[in-house]
Order: C-alpha cells, then structure tokens, then sequence
C-alpha cells in the first residue's frame, strides 16, 4: 500500500514538473523548420544523459541483445514482435478515438479483435494477412493532433530521445503494455525486460549504420527523431503555410501597357 501511494505521489510529482516545463517553453513549441531547429535549450544536459545511454547501450543492451538474435528463432521473434503490437492495437485504436478518426480508430480495435481471437492471443498477426496494415497512433500524437506543441528535446536516462509533449505522454503510453495488467511483480519485470530487449535487437542493423555514416550521432538522433515525430503528428502531411505568392515581373507592366495601347501606324511611303 505504501508503495503505491509512493509510486502515485512520484507520478504526481512528475506530471506536475513536466506540465511547467511545457508552459515554460511556449516560446519553441512549434517544429517549423528542417534539422537544425533550435529546440534544443538543454543540450549541454541532453548530451551527458545520451553519453551515459550509449555507454549503457554498448556495455548492456547491445550484446544482450547480439545474444538473444543468435539465439532465439526468427519465427519466436516475430511472434514477441506481434503480441506486443496487439496491446499498441489496442491503445492505437483509443488515440484515433481521440482525435475523431473513427475509420481508423474501428481498424484498430478490429485488429486487436482478429489478433487476440485468432492470432493466438496476438502471437499471430491475421489482420496484417487480411490487408488491414498497423498505423500506431501514441497519446504524443493525439496531443499534437490538438494543437499541443513539442516543447523542448529532451533526452531521458534510459528512456533515450523524447520532448516535453512526449514526456507528458510517456507514462499513459507506458499502460499499452502486457507488463501492466499482471499482478506479479517478477513476471512484470520479466515482461518489460523482454519487451527492451526485442525492441533493442530489431535495432542492431540500423545502429550500425549510423554508427558508420552519422559524424554527430547525438545531432543526428535528434534531428530525426524530431522530425519524425512531426511527420506522424501530421500524418506525413505539409502543413505549414504556403509561401507568399512571388510579385510579378517587372517587365510585365509595361508589356501590359504596351499591350493596351493603340498600335502606331506608320504611314506608306
């Protein structure tokens, strides 16, 4: 009992600290621009946290994650893969509720549906074979849906890239996971431990080559993971505001009154 009151009262703590974060950077809340956008104040700190996550990531996650690739079956992987998307179905689906996308909000729950009854509790990802694709939708998005905007980059000790929207996020995104909805506390850590470590193995590839080509791996993250971010706010849309239309031609006044005016006549010789 005094362990929840505890954990209730740090997430209390939490949401208040980053709400004021979010109020405090009113004045860098939109993504308006391509990398390179100062919505970075706190990189001085960001990049002590994304040092101390990398050396983690090499020392850790890494080779445990080199292990479980050799070891556990593809077929076994991808089957992890589809149980954890079912719970994201499920939480996709209440965000595109949220943000008044009912086609899309009755694909998700449809697919959690499929997933859960015929996929083997979700092991099996039937709706993908019924042409009925996954589109998460995260709590970040919905917020941004509404007009909420980024904040400040944030890089969280484990957790990696974030912002202040994101971070307001994280926790409610967090319940989309199996982990939450059983009692024992050993087979949530176990849950969440495999739920980092399939995630990170899927990653290795694509780790390796931005370890190859990225100069300023931090810059480089960051750069895009904030406009990735901003593309699934949008939907992948432009929606920034169209450029003003360009003045015309300066010789096209006088070619107009050339235009207007009485066409000379020269007379016969």
């Amino acid at each position: 009992m005094k362990s929840a009151r505890l954990s209730r009262s740090l997430a209390s703590v939490l949401l208040v600290t980053l709400m004021a974060l979010l109020s405090g950077c009113a004045t860098i809340n939109q993504i308006r621009g391509g990398p390179g956008q100062k919505l970075d104040p706190w990189e001085n700190w960001n990049r002590k946290v994304f040092a101390f996550n990398e050396a983690l990531d090499s020392a850790v996650l890494i080779p445990v994650s080199t292990a479980y690739n050799k070891v556990v079956p593809s077929l076994v992987r991808t089957g992890v893969n589809n149980f954890f998307g079912n719970f994201s179905d499920a939480w996709s689906g209440v965000n595109n509720l949220l943000q008044g996308k009912l086609e899309l909000a009755f694909r998700d729950v449809f697919r959690f549906g499929t997933n859960t009854l015929f996929g083997l509790g979700g092991l099996l990802d039937v709706a993908s074979e019924l042409g009925m694709e996954r589109q998460y939708e995260d709590l970040g998005q919905t917020l941004g849906h509404w007009g909420v905007g980024p904040g400040a980059y944030i890089v969280w000790p484990l957790l990696g890239p974030s912002t202040v929207r994101e971070s307001l996020a994280l926790p409610f995104d967090r319940l989309a996971t199996p982990a939450l909805i059983i009692n024992d506390g050993g087979t949530q850590l176990g849950i969440t431990g495999l739920q980092i470590i399939n995630t990170r193995a899927g990653l290795l590839s694509a780790s390796r080559l931005i370890d190859d080509i990225a100069l300023d791996k931090y810059t480089f993250l960051r750069d895009a993971y904030l406009q990735r971010r901003r593309s699934l706010v949008l939907d992948g849309e432009d929606k920034e505001e169209d450029p003003e239309p360009a003045p015309p031609p300066a010789a096209a006044p006088a070619a107009s009154a050339s235009a207007s005016a009485p066409a000379k006549v020269t007379p016969a010789k």
